[in-house]
């Protein structure tokens, strides 16, 4: 997986960090604007990022067949019916962690669009939680995801991450189906 949307993401709340100590010690660090009004702005720009790959996915997983869901791109990948349900576990598994609350949804044992759908759906509503809860001031917090520690910004922009780069392998599931990927419909 592909860290440097996290990494860009940790770097830019360091700095932001780093300019609002400054600034209440007394010392000038010249804060970006937005921060300044908003003392939340990672977590509600993180915020926005998911409720993004949200509204994707889950019209993405609405919008392609029941009979293309075991549909492959090539024999030796995930059918789309296999990414949704990744997608799914990975999200549930991320975000519980953060809410303190381990929950799996059992997204892989699922075969049928309506039950694909509905577990993508669950697994958003323990990811709401977990983006609702975040704040610039909580960002750094550890959170324990199996055998290893993370901050909540870090598991939080890597399901972002990882949910933006399932998506990109699922729409071109849906254009070799002959369907516009959500993302690509007109506004």
């Amino acid at each position: 997986m592909n860290h440097y949307p996290t990494v860009v993401l940790a770097a830019t709340f360091l700095a932001v960090s780093a300019a609002s100590a400054l600034a209440q010690q007394g010392q000038s660090a010249n804060p970006p604007q937005a921060a300044a009004q908003n003392p939340d702005v990672l977590s509600t720009e993180l915020r926005q990022m998911y409720t993004g790959v949200k509204n994707n996915l889950t019209r993405m997983a609405e919008k392609m067949p029941e009979e293309n869901y075991d549909f492959k791109a090539a024999p030796e990948i995930r059918s789309f019916g296999q990414l949704v349900a990744h997608v799914a576990d990975s999200q549930a598994r991320t975000c519980s962690a953060v809410n303190g609350e381990p929950k799996a949804v059992n997204a892989a044992s699922k075969t049928t669009k309506a039950d694909l759908v509905a577990a993508l759906k669950e697994s958003f509503a323990i990811c709401d939680a977990a983006f609702s809860g975040l704040t610039d001031a909580k960002a750094g917090e550890m959170v324990t995801m199996g055998q290893r520690q993370r901050s909540r910004l870090g598991a939080l922009a890597g399901v972002v991450s990882h949910s933006n780069e399932e998506y990109g392998y699922m729409a071109v599931y849906l254009r070799l189906k002959g369907i516009v990927p959500p993302s690509s419909e007109p506004r």
